[in-house]
């Protein structure tokens, strides 16, 4: 199938000896009840293969709606994915789950969610620093906190859970750009989505990140005033604001390094969208 047939949010890309794996979050069932992931698979990033079932909940996994935002990261010689999930009793948040291959399947490795049980929390991104440390990249959500924040968070060695406390990046309102919203609860705020970092060539550590600006969903990018992962991020011009975001970055085969987001923003009208970018720049 084409790209422009495949209906997810959040798209993720890897590029794994050869081929590139596609994951997101279903477009039919994202907005309730869901149940798993799937992955796509292509040699060119025009024509793909699937979906095949990379996670399903055989009934014994704690989570039954809001499956979202799925990444895969290789790391000590596995693949680990970083998915939100919600239930009636668990507030959402973001939990590892654990495959030999990019094709899964993947099984729950962390104990639940990593992000505080007490927090709603979204969009999980991994991030290893200069000195292999592993972290993960989350949103404190704006229906809970009102100001949506990007926050840091360090993992133990193995993935399996939080290594210590969560540190605030920046909050959405600091972006120029970004608009306030108002949810059906009644509440009005500025929303955080789907960071991602990247270290850029001449060495500064950005953040992507999305928010709805006034022309509807924007990817946004915010830059490390250190360089380090848990310090304070300023705010930078967006990457795109036609109503898309979510985004990611990766390099094809060729090395042409590649924004991947989904646009438009609209239910079952969603699809992957990988938009070519100026290398000198990021």
């Amino acid at each position: 199938m084409r790209t422009d047939e495949i209906n997810i949010r959040d798209p993720f890309v890897v590029l794994h000896e050869g081929v590139y794996y596609l994951y997101g979050t279903r477009g039919a069932t994202c907005w309730g009840p869901a149940s798993g992931f799937d992955v796509y698979t292509s040699g060119d990033l025009a024509e793909w293969e699937g979906p095949f079932p990379c996670f399903e909940n055989d009934g014994t996994f704690w989570a039954d709606r809001n499956y979202w935002a799925p990444e895969v990261h290789p790391w000590q010689g596995r693949w680990y994915m970083f998915a939100s999930f919600k239930s009636e009793t668990r507030h959402r948040g973001t939990a590892i789950l654990r495959a030999a291959t990019p094709l899964g399947p993947f099984e729950p490795w962390s104990d639940g969610p990593v992000t505080p049980g007490e927090w709603e929390c979204l969009d999980g991104t991994f991030y290893s620093d200069e000195e292999g440390t592993p972290w993960m990249i989350f949103c404190h959500e704006w229906v809970q906190v009102g100001d949506g924040e990007v926050c840091a968070l360090r993992l133990t060695e193995d993935l399996h859970a939080a290594a210590g406390e969560p540190q605030v990046l920046f909050r959405a309102s600091e972006a120029p750009w970004a608009r306030l919203v108002h949810h059906s609860s009644g509440q009005d705020g500025y929303v955080t989505d789907g960071p991602f970092l990247w270290r850029a060539k001449d060495g500064r550590l950005l953040c992507l990140w999305s928010s709805l600006s006034a022309r509807g969903y924007t990817q946004g990018l915010a830059v490390s005033d250190s360089g380090r992962v848990n310090s304070h991020y300023s705010q930078l011009p967006p990457l795109f604001e036609e109503d898309g975001g979510h985004g990611m970055l990766f390099r094809t085969k060729e090395g042409q390094l590649t924004l991947a987001l989904h646009s438009p923003n609209e239910h079952l009208k969603e699809h992957p969208c990988f938009i070519p970018l100026d290398t000198e720049r990021l």
